[in-house]
């Protein structure tokens, strides 16, 4: 299993739990090479308190730690909430009767929690953004000092190719473009865990139904909410398959080489319209006539995933999750 040998990436994930969210956290509360130090929470796929109550949920079904959970921003930045219910069911996870929660949350909210969790952290945090990007933006723009002990950001997040929120916008960085763009001036490295790659890991359904049938809470959690994430069409014909999603995006945190990435200047459309909430990925060759008579743009560059190895990230995370 990879990053094993050394020692434990320290991790904090910030989430809108979410089916796939709660595949990612299953994943990293059991991988020997992450070290989740906290988990933040944000509206998103539910409202900000639904978000909590799974988070809090899936970490009792996981057998994780007592790590600690934040409650953060309940809308983006400028504009209203806007929920996946349609995707994720009522409650956010599929509406598969889980239990409520015995857990408490954090006594501070998600930006305190952030800045507190990455300044202590004994060696440089790897933030896992799965969400709109509202408390990360928040968190920089506050408190921009922990940017000296984040090693990377690894956010599920944009497209190079087709949106899923619009025609040209992922659903994350189209909740709440003006805290994506802020996400992009960390200046910190950024890798973008893009819809690309996203859809492309599934389990099949073969998998799914022995983790289903599984005797261990945690690996049958699993299981039923992959259920609920069936496959594109364009990807496979089986019908009991299901996409990994956000977990994807931790599962290339510990196997980094698992993804084909290209450094890519990227940013954010705010302007409104049919773009808004578009990433913007810049793959010319050479500059464009725009850039010649008007000049260069400044954009950050950021580690865009544009291809991923399907069978390693299955394997990876089904042996991850099936740990005992």
């Amino acid at each position: 299993m990879t990053n094993a040998d050394g020692p434990p990436i320290p991790v904090i994930i910030d989430c809108d739990t979410g089916v796939d969210d709660a595949l990612a956290l299953l994943f990293a509360v059991r991988h020997p090479g992450v070290d989740l130090r906290a988990v933040t929470c944000v509206a998103g796929n539910t409202d900000v308190d639904g978000v909590v109550r799974n988070t809090l949920t899936v970490l009792e079904q996981a057998g994780a730690p007592d790590i600690p959970v934040a409650r953060g921003a309940g809308r983006p930045l400028i504009e209203s909430a806007r929920s996946a219910r349609h995707v994720h069911g009522e409650d956010g996870m599929g509406d598969i009767g889980l239990p409520a929660p015995t857990r408490a949350p954090a006594d501070v909210d998600a930006v305190t929690l952030l800045r507190r969790e990455i300044l202590a952290s004994p060696r440089p945090v790897t933030l896992v953004p799965t969400a709109p990007l509202t408390n990360i933006a928040l968190l920089l723009r506050t408190h921009p000092e922990v940017t000296r002990n984040i090693e990377r950001i690894v956010f599920m997040g944009g497209a190079v190719a087709c949106g899923n929120a619009t025609p040209v916008a992922e659903f994350n960085v189209w909740h709440d473009p003006e805290a994506a763009a802020i996400l992009l001036t960390a200046g910190v490295p950024i890798t973008m865990y893009g819809l690309d790659v996203f859809q492309r890991v599934v389990v099949s359904g073969a998998d799914v139904r022995r983790l289903r049938e599984s005797a261990e809470p945690g690996a049958r959690l699993a299981g039923d909410l992959l259920s609920h994430r069936p496959a594109t069409p364009d990807v496979a014909a089986d019908s009991e398959a299901g996409g990994i999603g956000d977990a994807g995006a931790v599962c290339a945190v510990v196997d980094p080489a698992g993804i084909t990435t290209r450094l890519l200047p990227v940013e954010v459309s705010l302007a409104p319209g049919p773009t808004r909430g578009q990433t913007i990925v810049d793959r010319q060759p050479r500059p464009g006539e725009a850039e010649i008579h008007t000049g260069l743009r400044e954009q950050p560059l950021v580690d865009v995933a544009l291809d991923v190895d399907v069978d390693r990230f299955v394997k990876l995370y089904l042996t991850t999750v099936e740990r005992l």
